[in-house]
C-alpha cells in the first residue's frame, strides 16, 4: 500500500520565474517541468532537499513555513534548537546570549535537539547488529529517505526505522513537561530548521500517523532575529549573562555534521553528502558494487545539516565552529543524567512504523502494463535525439519519453523532432512556435534587453 501524497515545503512564485531550467537540470529526482515558461513540481517526486532553491538565479523558489506567531497559541512555547543554529554566531556570542533572546522572542522553554543523541545512538547500535541485510542505512534526513523510497525502493527494507533527534527530542521533552505538570494540550513544540525537508517530515511524517512537533520556523528567520538584538547589545554594551542549557557531549554537538553518525557505529561505517554524491553510491549499492560495509550514514546537503538550504551562514564555517565547540567540553557525558531518568521511556519511544515504497520508475501500477509502456519509451528514444537540451521542457531526452508514455507530453515538444516534421510537411512553423509558446511561455522568443546578461540588465526595474 502507498502512503498518501507527500506534503511539500518548496514552492514556485510564478511571477518570479522565468523558466530559465536551473532548477530542473539540477534536480536529483527529475521532478521539474517548465510549463508556460514557469518550473513545476512533480509532487510525488519531490524530496525537498532544496536543490532548486540553490540554483534559482531570481528566487522563485521559496519555503512554505508556518507563521512565527503560531507559537503564541501555546502556553507552553517550546524551541526546539539545532546545534547548527549556534553555529551560525561569530564566536564571541555565547550559547547563554542565544538561548536568553530566544525567550525575549516568546519562547518559554528552550531544549536542544541533540539532547538525546547518545541513547539514539546506542538504540541505532543494538539494533544493526540485529538487521540481517547490511549496509544498514540511517534515517536522520528525511530527504534521503524519501529519496529511498521512490528511486531506491529495494533498499527500504535496510533503512533504520528508529526516530531522529528532531523527533526523539520532541518526544521526551513532551513527556518530561507533562510529568511536570504541564497540560498536554499547553505545549507546543517548535523546531527550528536547516532544511525544507524537515519541514515537510513534521506536515507528513514518514512512517509515523503524527507529528510530534507542533511547528518549523526558517532558521535564517530566526537566526536574523535573535543576531539583531544580540549586536545591539553589544552595541550599547549592555549584556546579559543569559542561561545555560544542559551540555551536550562532543558527539552530540558534531551529530548532525557529516560523519556524525557514522562515528559512533561499528563496523564498516561511511558518510557520505550531497544528494547527487548518494544517488551515485546508492546506484552503486543497488548494482551489488558495494560490498563489506556495515552502516551509511546519508545526508542531502554538502557538508550535512551546515549546508542546509535555511541556514544563512557559509557551511565550512558552521562546521568550524561546531568542532571548536565540541572540543571545549570534552569529558561531558553522551547521554546525560536527566534522559537516564527516562531510559525505559525512550526505548518504548524510539521505533518509527513501516516506510513504504512510493517508486518513481513505476510508469504502472500494474506490471503487464508497466512492461508494455517501458517497451514504448524505449521505441521512443529511437527518435529523440538523445542531446538533452532540456528545450522540451523536460531535463532529458529519456524525462520526454516517459512523460509522453504518461500522456503528459508529445513528441512534437522535442525542437529536433519538429524540424524534421516541418521538413517532411508533418508540422507547420506557426504550429511548432505555438508548441515553443506552451512549454516556455507567449512572446519568449522576442527581443529583451532586460533579461539576466542582455545589454540592459542593470536598468530593470526593482
Amino acid at each position: 500500500m502507498v502512503e498518501s501524497g507527500f506534503y511539500h515545503a518548496l514552492k514556485v512564485d510564478g511571477d518570479k520565474c522565468f523558466g530559465c531550467t536551473h532548477c530542473m537540470n539540477v534536480c536529483p529526482t527529475a521532478a521539474i517541468r517548465i510549463r508556460d515558461g514557469v518550473a513545476t513540481i512533480r509532487p510525488d517526486w519531490c524530496v525537498d532537499c532544496g536543490e532548486c532553491m540553490r540554483a534559482c538565479p531570481v528566487d522563485a523558489f521559496y519555503v512554505e513555513q508556518d507563521d512565527f506567531d503560531k507559537i503564541f497559541q501555546y502556553k507552553c512555547r517550546v524551541a526546539l534548537v539545532p546545534a547548527v543554529l549556534i553555529g551560525q554566531f561569530p564566536e564571541k556570542v555565547t550559547e547563554a546570549e542565544i538561548f536568553s533572546v530566544m525567550r525575549e522572542l516568546g519562547f518559554t522553554h528552550v531544549f536542544q535537539t541533540e539532547h538525546t543523541a547518545g541513547i539514539i545512538s546506542r538504540s541505532m547500535v543494538e539494533a544493526a547488529r540485529e538487521m540481517e541485510d547490511k549496509p544498514v542505512i540511517s534515517s536522520f534526513c528525511p530527504a534521503i529517505v524519501r529519496l529511498i523510497q521512490i528511486k531506491f525502493p529495494s533498499l527500504l527494507d535496510q533503512v533504520m526505522r528508529i526516530k531522529p533527534p528532531i523527533d526523539a527530542s520532541a518526544v521526551y521533552f513532551r513527556k518530561r513537561l507533562e510529568d511536570e505538570g504541564i497540560h498536554p494540550d499547553d505545549i507546543g513544540i517548535f523546531y527550528i530548521t536547516p532544511c525544507a525537508a524537515k519541514i515537510a517530515a513534521v506536515k507528513s511524517p514518514v512512517g509515523e500517523e503524527q507529528s510530534p512537533i507542533d511547528g518549523v520556523i526558517n532558521m535564517q528567520f530566526i537566526y536574523n532575529k535573535i543576531y539583531k538584538r544580540i549586536k545591539s547589545r553589544h552595541e550599547t554594551s549592555s549584556i546579559s549573562p543569559g542561561e545555560m542549557l544542559p551540555l551536550l557531549s562532543p558527539g552530540s554537538i558534531k551529530y548532525s555534521l557529516t560523519g556524525g553518525e557514522a562515528s559512533r557505529m561499528e563496523g564498516r561505517c561511511l558518510a557520505i553528502d550531497e544528494i547527487h554524491n548518494v544517488i551515485e553510491f546508492l546506484e552503486k549499492l543497488e548494482h551489488d558494487e558495494i560490498e563489506g560495509v556495515d552502516f551509511l550514514e546519508l545526508r542531502a546537503c554538502d557538508q550535512s545539516c551546515a549546508g542546509g538550504v535555511l541556514v544563512g551562514g557559509n557551511r565550512f564555517l558552521t562546521t568550524e565552529r561546531l568542532n571548536k565547540r565540541a572540543g571545549r567540553f570534552e569529558g561531558v557525558a553522551d547521554i546525560p543524567g536527566d534522559i537516564k531518568a527516562y531510559t525505559h521511556f525512550m526505548s518504548n519511544n524510539l521505533d518509527i512504523g513501516l516506510l513504504e515504497p512510493r517508486s518513481m520508475m513505476a510508469l504502472d501500477e500494474d506490471m503487464g502494463e508497466a512492461m508494455r509502456k517501458m517497451q514504448q519509451v524505449r521505441h521512443l528514444m529511437c527518435f529523440l535525439p538523445g542531446i538533452d537540451c532540456a528545450a522540451c521542457g523536460a531535463p532529458n531526452c529519456q524525462s520526454l519519453a516517459e512523460d509522453i508514455v504518461r500522456r503528459e507530453a508529445q513528441l512534437s515538444a522535442c525542437v529536433f523532432i519538429q524540424r524534421m516534421m516541418e521538413k517532411h510537411s508533418k508540422l507547420s512553423g506557426e504550429h511548432a512556435l505555438k508548441i515553443i509558446e506552451k512549454i516556455w511561455g507567449k512572446n519568449r522568443l522576442d527581443k529583451d534587453c532586460k533579461k539576466k546578461g542582455a545589454a540592459d540588465e542593470a536598468n530593470i526595474e526593482e
